[in-house]
């Protein structure tokens, strides 16, 4: 099977050009590569560009959504794979068990939720997929200052900084996710 990457981002463009430009990018270069793209279904917001540039770029999609969403964040039936779950819970399981890793653009308090549980999941030793943030203008630079006071604050030992990787560039991210 192809190299499958999970993408956690925004149901929203944000304020910053550079972010859609990057979601765009990142879709296109997954389908240019082979790979398949996991995400969340929803066709708004980063979340539809990463969509839309894979499918474009004629790529492999692997979408999940749970029924509460199917609306708010226009479930995208058309792609390759559309998978309907009860629960936000089953949605990221599913989501992660058919990825080999996991990419993270920009993004709000979902975004969050999903970089920290995969994360808390390397970090008691659960798997080792690899954990790419897209660094896009800088957007991860203020939970990356708050990652090294929780390891300079004694909450956490300093591997944990090295559980996931920074780039700010999409070719340099998704080289990244087979490391």
């Amino acid at each position: 099977m192809a190299h499958s990457v999970c993408v956690y981002c925004g149901s929203r463009d944000g304020n910053n050009p550079a972010y859609a430009a990057a979601a765009d990018a990142l879709g296109h270069g997954l389908a240019v590569r082979g790979w398949r793209l996991v995400y969340g279904a929803g066709d708004v917001g980063l979340m539809g560009r990463v969509a839309r540039g894979a499918q474009a770029a004629g790529g492999d999609t692997f979408g999940v959504i749970p029924t509460h969403l199917l609306q708010r964040e226009v479930g995208k039936r058309d792609l390759g794979t559309f998978i309907i779950t009860e629960t936000m819970h089953e949605r990221k399981k599913v989501m992660f068990m058919n990825a080999d890793a996991v990419v993270v653009l920009p993004g709000g308090a979902g975004s969050l939720d999903e970089l920290m549980e995969v994360l808390t999941w390397a970090q008691l030793g659960l798997h080792a997929k690899p954990i790419v943030l897209l660094n896009t203008d800088g957007y991860w630079n203020p939970l990356l200052t708050l990652m090294q006071h929780v390891v300079d604050e004694g909450f956490a030992d300093a591997s944990l900084l090295s559980l996931f990787t920074v780039r700010d560039d999409v070719a340099d991210a998704l080289d990244a996710t087979q490391q």
